[in-house]
C-alpha cells in the first residue's frame, strides 16, 4: 500500500493470557482510547501493551525488526481501569500508568518494566491530589505521563475542579507533593510532552479552547501560556516534536473530526488533510526516501478501519492524503520505528488480535501486508 512518496512531494502472576482475555471497544467515555501503546525498547525490540479489565495485556518482538512476536502476556492489575498511560525515559525503561478506582475513593498507581520482555514490576501507588478526601479523589481524570530529562516520572490528571495536578518522582524515588496547576473546564485526557531541550508542555481541551502550560527552563515550574482556541475532540490530543525546541499538537476537530495541527508561531490551526476520524491520532516523525516526515494515523470514522497519511514536518500545507488499510480495529492505532528504522502501524483488530504492518523496503512510504501476532 502506497502512502506517501518524497519523490511526489517474570514476575509472579505474570503469564500467558486467560481465555477470554480479549480486547473489546472502549464504550465508557470515561476511560478513552490512548496511543502510545507500542514502544521500543534499549534491545531494539517492540513491545505492544493493551488494557483489559483487571490487568493489562503485552506482546513483545521475539527478535529486533520481528516479524515474530510473542504474547499475549497477562499481567495483572487488580481495580486498575481497563486504560493506559505509557511513558519512556532515555533510560528505556517502561512506565505504565493507570487509574485504580475503588467503590470509595480512586488514585493513580503505575508499574515499571526495565527491559523488553522481562517481567513488570508490581503496581505502586502515587496517590490522589486529595488524600482526605475520597469524593473529590473520585472525581479525578485519567492520568497522563511524562519522563523529564533525568528519567523522572511525571504524572497528570484533571482534578475535582476541571484544572490539573501533578506529582513529580525525584531522583531518589520519592515523590513530591501534588502541585496545582489551576485551569478549569478540562475536558477529556492530557496531553504531556517534551523537547529536545527537555522542556516539558502540557495541553488540554476545554469546549472552546486548547489550554497549555509549559516551562521556561529545565526543572522548573509550569507556567500557563497562550490558550488556542480550537473546537478539539476530547481525548483525541497527541504531541510530537517537530523541530529544535518546537512540539506540534495534533488533535481531531470536535466538530468535523478533521485532523488539525498547530505550534507555537502558528496563526491558526491548519489541517492535515480530509475525511474524520476518532480517538488520539498517533504521531511520529522519520525520514521518509530523505526527507524529513510527519506520519501520522488514525481510526477512521466512517469504517473503523486505520488511516494513514505522511507529509513533510512543518508542511501541512503540502497537504496529506488519508489511506485507509486494514480490517476494522477498536481503540486507536499506534505508531514506531523498530529496530531496523522501519515505520511500523499496528491496531487491535475486533476480536483483540494484534494486528501489525511495517514499512516496504522500497522509495516512498508503503506498507506491507497486515500480519497478526
Amino acid at each position: 500500500m502506497a502512502v506517501w512518496s518524497a519523490r511526489k512531494a517474570k514476575r509472579p502472576g505474570d503469564g500467558p493470557a486467560p481465555r477470554g482475555a480479549a480486547l473489546a471497544p472502549v464504550v465508557d467515555p470515561s476511560v478513552p482510547p490512548t496511543t502510545g501503546w507500542l514502544v521500543r525498547g534499549k534491545d531494539g525490540r517492540l513491545t505492544a501493551y493493551a488494557p483489559v479489565t483487571e490487568g493489562v495485556l503485552r506482546w513483545t518482538e521475539t527478535r529486533v525488526g520481528g516479524p515474530e512476536w510473542s504474547g499475549p502476556v497477562h499481567i495483572p492489575a487488580p481495580g486498575v481501569l481497563p486504560y493506559l498511560s505509557i511513558a519512556q525515559g532515555a533510560d528505556g525503561y517502561v512506565h505504565l500508568v493507570g487509574l485504580r478506582r475503588t467503590a470509595d475513593s480512586a488514585e493513580v498507581v503505575y508499574a515499571l518494566q526495565y527491559q523488553s520482555g522481562l517481567a513488570v514490576r508490581d503496581w505502586v501507588a502515587v496517590g490522589s491530589p486529595y488524600p482526605d478526601n475520597p469524593e473529590l479523589s473520585r472525581q479525578i481524570g485519567v492520568p497522563s505521563a511524562i519522563v523529564d530529562s533525568t528519567n523522572s516520572l511525571h504524572v497528570f490528571v484533571r482534578n475535582a475542579g476541571g484544572g490539573i495536578c501533578g506529582r513529580a518522582q525525584v531522583a531518589s524515588g520519592k515523590w513530591n507533593r501534588w502541585a496545582d496547576l489551576k485551569g478549569s473546564g478540562i475536558l477529556g485526557s492530557i496531553s504531556a510532552s517534551i523537547t529536545a531541550e527537555g522542556l516539558m508542555e502540557l495541553a488540554a481541551p476545554t469546549a472552546d479552547c486548547l489550554m497549555r502550560w509549559d516551562q521556561e527552563a529545565v526543572g522548573v515550574k509550569f507556567r500557563r501560556t497562550e490558550d488556542i482556541p480550537a473546537r478539539v475532540e476530547p481525548s483525541s490530543l497527541t504531541t510530537e516534536q517537530t523541530g529544535d525546541g518546537r512540539l506540534t499538537h495534533f488533535w481531531h476537530d470536535a466538530k468535523d473530526g478533521t485532523v488539525q495541527a498547530w505550534r507555537p508561531a502558528s496563526p491558526a490551526s491548519a489541517a492535515v488533510g480530509a475525511g474524520a476520524g476518532t480517538g488520539p491520532v498517533a504521531a511520529l516523525r522519520t525520514p521518509v526516501d530523505g526527507v524529513d516526515c510527519t506520519v501520522l494515523a488514525r481510526r477512521d470514522a466512517a469504517t473503523g478501519r486505520p488511516a494513514i497519511a505522511a507529509y513533510p514536518t512543518e508542511e501541512e500545507s503540502a497537504g496529506a492524503e488519508w489511506t485507509l488499510t486494514g480490517d476494522p480495529c477498536v481503540g486507536a492505532p499506534a505508531l514506531a520505528l523498530d529496530g531496523r528504522g522501519r515505520v511500523v502501524l499496528a491496531v487491535f483488530g475486533q476480536d483483540g488480535t494484534l494486528r501489525v504492518a511495517r514499512q516496504k523496503a522500497e522509495p516512498g512510504l508503503a506498507l506491507e501486508a497486515w500480519t497478526r501476532a
